[in-house]
C-alpha cells in the first residue's frame, strides 16, 4: 500500500536534513525531525512508574530502566527491551525506547526493563553491547523475585540495531544457560552482516523515500563493520542471527516495515526460523518506514503493532495481519 498519508503529508520537513545525526545535534534540524516522527503534539504515553537501576555486567554497570505496571506480583510477565540506534545512537530517553517501554507496560501489564548498553564509540564494538543485554536478562532472571515477575515469563525484544542484539541474547541464552526467554521479539531487526538483496518491488517502493531515510549499501556496511570492529566477514551467529543454527530458538514474532531497506533482513531472519522449525511469525507493518516505534502510537499500524507485542508477551498466539 501506498506510505501512510500522514507521514507522507510530512515528507517535505526533510528536505535539506543531510542524515539523522546531523539532524539529532543542530536545534532547528531537530524540531524538524521531531515534527516528521509527529512527536510533536503526541498522546502523552501512559504514565506508569518507573526507577533506575545498574546492573554488574563482564564490561561495567550496565544502566536499566524499569516500568512497573499497577498490578501486583509476583507471576507477571516481564519484558527486557533494547532501542535501535545503529549501535552508534539512541537512548533510554528516545521515543522507540521509553514510549514502547510504557506502551508495553500498560497494554501488557508487564514488567519492562530497558537495557541502556554500550554504544559503539571509541574502541567499543562487538561483543560489548551483546554482553550488555545478555547481563541485563541474567539480572531480571536472578532478581524476579523481588521484581515480582515470573521467571517462566520473560521475554527479550528490540527496535532495528535493539533487534539484532535481542536475537544475539536469546540465541546465547539459549546455548550458554539451556534457558532461553519464552519469546523473542524483533522489530524492523538487522539479522545478517550484509543484506539479502530486495526484491525488485521493495526496489521500486524505496526510490521515492528521501535519502535520509534509507539505509544505503555503503551505510549498512559502515554500521556492521563499527558493530563488529572487523571486516563484515568475521561475524558469529550472536553478532547477527541470520548466521546462527536457529534450531531451538524461542517462539520468536518479526515485524517489518513495508518501506525499509533493511526488510530483507527480518523476512530472511523469519524464514530461516521457520526452516528450522521455530514457532515464528512475520508480520509486515503497512505504510511504515524504519523506526516507525519512535512515532506516535495512534497511528493504526503502530498502535496495532503495540497491541501484538502485548499479546506475545502475555503469552497470546499471533493470528492477524497488521490493519492499513
Amino acid at each position: 500500500m501506498p506510505i501512510h498519508p500522514q507521514i507522507a503529508a510530512k515528507l517535505p520537513l526533510l528536505e535539506g536534513i543531510t542524515s539523522f545525526e546531523a539532524a539529532m545535534t543542530d536545534p532547528a534540524q531537530r524540531a524538524l525531525l521531531d515534527e516528521f516522527l509527529m512527536i510533536t503534539g503526541a498522546p502523552e504515553p501512559p504514565q506508569v512508574a518507573t526507577r533506575d537501576e545498574t546492573v554488574a555486567g563482564p564490561h561495567g554497570p550496565v544502566p536499566v530502566r524499569i516500568y512497573e505496571p499497577s498490578t501486583p506480583g509476583p507471576d507477571r510477565p516481564a519484558l527486557v527491551w533494547m532501542h535501535g540506534g545503529a549501535f552508534v545512537g539512541g537512548d533510554l530517553a528516545m521515543p522507540e525506547a521509553d514510549w514502547t517501554a510504557r506502551q508495553i507496560c500498560d497494554r501488557a501489564g508487564t514488567v519492562v526493563v530497558s537495557v541502556d548498553y554500550r554504544l559503539c564509540h571509541g574502541g567499543v564494538h562487538y561483543p560489548v553491547p551483546h554482553d550488555d543485554v545478555v547481563a541485563a536478562f541474567r539480572w531480571v532472571r536472578e532478581n524476579a523475585e523481588t521484581l515480582g515477575v515470573d521467571t517462566a515469563r520473560l521475554s527479550i525484544g528490540g527496535a532495528s540495531a535493539g533487534g539484532n542484539l535481542a536475537i544475539g541474547a536469546a540465541l546465547k541464552l539459549r546455548d550458554a544457560d539451556g534457558r532461553p526467554p519464552v519469546a523473542l521479539l524483533a522489530l524492523y531487526p538487522v539479522a545478517h552482516a550484509v543484506l539479502p538483496p530486495a526484491s525488485a518491488s521493495l526496489a521500486a517502493d524505496m526510490a521515492a523515500i528521501p535519502a535520509v531515510l534509507r539505509f544505503a549499501p555503503p551505510q549498512t556496511a559502515w554500521i556492521n563493520q563499527n558493530y563488529l570492529g572487523g571486516p563484515l566477514s568475521t561475524a558469529d551467529g550472536y553478532a547477527f542471527g541470520a548466521h546462527a543454527v536457529l534450531e531451538g530458538l524461542c517462539p520468536t514474532l518479526v515485524i517489518n516495515a513495508e518501506y525499509d531497506d533493511l526488510r530483507p533482513s527480518g523476512e530472511d531472519f523469519a524464514a530461516r526460523c521457520a526452516r528450522a522449525g521455530v514457532d515464528v511469525r512475520q508480520l509486515t507493518a503497512p505504510g511504515m518506514l524504519h523506526g516507525f516505534l519512535n512515532s506516535r502510537p495512534d497511528l493504526e499500524p503502530v498502535g496495532h503493532a503495540l497491541d501484538v507485542m502485548a499479546e506475545v508477551v502475555t503469552g497470546s498466539r499471533i493470528t492477524a495481519p497488521l490493519p492499513a
